[in-house]
C-alpha cells in the first residue's frame, strides 16, 4: 500500500469557534514523506505536524512554532487520517480550522471533492507491541496490541442528557463516515457563558454545537445519533492520534480521555521503544486490513 494526498487543490471559508472570525483553509498536495504540514499565510510559518509542535491541549489540540498557532486541529486531522491521507499542505489565513458544523462531514466532503491520490512511497504504520497508558484521577487513555484498528470509549457525566455512553468503533473510511463524521462538539450552557467572558467560543452556535442547560439539549433539531456525545468523543480522539505521523495498528481505548491525556499518550508512546514497531502497510497483506479499509482512489 503506498501513500496518499490529495488530487487537486480545494479550498473553504469558515469561521473559527473560538475567535468568531472568517478563516479561509486551502488544502494542498504533497509529495511522499512530507506529512501533514500547516501554514499560517498571514505570518508566513509552516508548522509540521509534530508532536512537538503541540503548544495546548485546553480546549482543543493547538500546535504552534515561531510564534504562529493553529487551534482546533483535531476534527480536520480526523477527516484527513480517516481517508488514508499522509501527505497535505493546509493553509489558514488566521489561527483556527474553521469549526463548520462541530463535527468532521463537512471535511469529508472537501476531501471526496478533492479526490484520492496514490504516490510512489509505501505506507508506514505504528504497530503496537505492547501496552501503553496515561491516567490522571481515574480518567485514562490507553493503546494496547490488537488484530484490527478499534477505537473504544466510555464517558461518564452528571447531566440526564448524557449520563453513561460507551461506543466501541471499527476503523474504516466507509464505518467513519456512517458512525462517527457527523458527531458534533458538545458544551454546557454555563460554560459556553464562561468562555465567553474570556473572549472565547465566540463563533460558537446552536449550528455548530450541541448546547446543554440544566433541562436537556437546548438545539432544536436534537441529536444525530443518540450516542453523539461519545461519538464524538472517538472522533476526536481519532484527529488527537493522528499527531504520531502515520496510522496505528492496535486498540484505542479510553474513560473520560481528553486532548490533555491523548497528548501525553502519544508522547509516552514515542518514549517506549520497546512498546512498538513501524512496519510497512502491504497492499494485500494482514497490515492493510488491521489499518484502515481505504477510501477509493479517484481518478
Amino acid at each position: 500500500m503506498k501513500q496518499r494526498t490529495i488530487a487537486k487543490r480545494v479550498e473553504l471559508v469558515g469561521i473559527g469557534l473560538h475567535k468568531g472570525v472568517p478563516v479561509r483553509m486551502i488544502l494542498e498536495p504533497l509529495p511522499s514523506d512530507s506529512g501533514i504540514v500547516f501554514y499560517r499565510s498571514d505570518k508566513g510559518v509552516s508548522i509540521p505536524l509534530k508532536i512537538e509542535n503541540v503548544v495546548d491541549t485546553t480546549m482543543a489540540t493547538v500546535i504552534g512554532k515561531d510564534g504562529a498557532r493553529v487551534s482546533t486541529i483535531e476534527h480536520l486531522l480526523s477527516s484527513v487520517h480517516a481517508y488514508g491521507i499522509d501527505n497535505l499542505r493546509i493553509i489558514l489565513d488566521n489561527e483556527e480550522v474553521p469549526i463548520m458544523d462541530g463535527s468532521s462531514i463537512g471535511f469529508c466532503m472537501l476531501l471526496e471533492e478533492a479526490g484520492l491520490q496514490e504516490l510512489d512511497k509505501p505506507k508506514k504504520a505504528i504497530e503496537i507491541k505492547e501496552v501503553v497508558e496515561v491516567e490522571e484521577n481515574g480518567k485514562f487513555v490507553r493503546l494496547e496490541p490488537s488484530d484490527s484498528m478499534v477505537f473504544d470509549f466510555t464517558i461518564k457525566f452528571p447531566h440526564q442528557a448524557i449520563r453513561e455512553q460507551s461506543y466501541q468503533f471499527k476503523f474504516s473510511t466507509q464505518n467513519y463516515k456512517e458512525e462517527i463524521a457527523r458527531a458534533r462538539t458538545f458544551g454546557f450552557l454555563q460554560e459556553v457563558n464562561q468562555l465567553r467572558a474570556m473572549g472565547l467560543g465566540l463563533g460558537g452556535s446552536f449550528d455548530n454545537c450541541i448546547v446543554l442547560d440544566e433541562r436537556g439539549i437546548m438545539n432544536n433539531d436534537g441529536l444525530r445519533y443518540k450516542d453523539e456525545f461519545v461519538r464524538h468523543k472517538i472522533l476526536d480522539a481519532i484527529g488527537d492520534m493522528s499527531l504520531l505521523g502515520m496510522p496505528i495498528i492496535g486498540g484505542y481505548i479510553s474513560f473520560a480521555g481528553s486532548h490533555k491525556l491523548n497528548h501525553f499518550l502519544t508522547k509516552k508512546l514515542l518514549s517506549a521503544t520497546h512498546a512498538y514497531s513501524i512496519v510497512d502497510v502491504h497492499a494485500k497483506g494482514k497490515n492493510a486490513q488491521k489499518v484502515f479499509v481505504p477510501a477509493k482512489i479517484k481518478a
